[in-house]
């Protein structure tokens, strides 16, 4: 999650390019989901507010798959400044499945503690 909102900052026009025509103010979108993917990354690490993390990457990983089914129905988008197989539309169809997962990973991440191990951000 860190380093993808990192590039959300590195290539910005990639990400803008991803969000679908009916919202508004792409760049401000992708730089606002950008810091939010570093800081729900950053909480993750974080053993007193990692639940709470999780809970922000499913939430992020929601918000952003209309972008994502965009990306794949558009065929994939072509950039200069990505390789080409970030740009294929074989890419961008199995990235939808793999946020499924990467969403019940983040979920496991929200159980409780095992019994008798203290967590006082929990």
């Amino acid at each position: 999650m860190i380093s993808g909102g990192v590039m959300h900052f590195v290539v910005p026009a990639f990400y803008v390019a991803l969000v679908p025509p009916f919202l508004p103010v792409p760049f401000a979108l992708v730089i606002a989901s950008g810091v939010v993917e570093i800081a729900v990354g950053v909480m993750l690490v974080i053993p007193a507010v990692s639940r709470w993390g999780a809970w922000g990457i499913i939430a992020t990983l929601i918000a952003v798959y209309p972008a994502n089914i965009y990306h794949a129905v558009s065929g994939g988008l072509d950039h200069p400044d990505l390789p080409a197989a970030m740009s294929s539309a074989a890419i961008a169809w199995g990235r939808l499945p793999l946020q499924l997962v990467l969403i019940a990973w983040a979920y496991w991440y929200t159980r409780p503690v095992a019994a008798g191990v203290t967590d006082s951000g929990r």
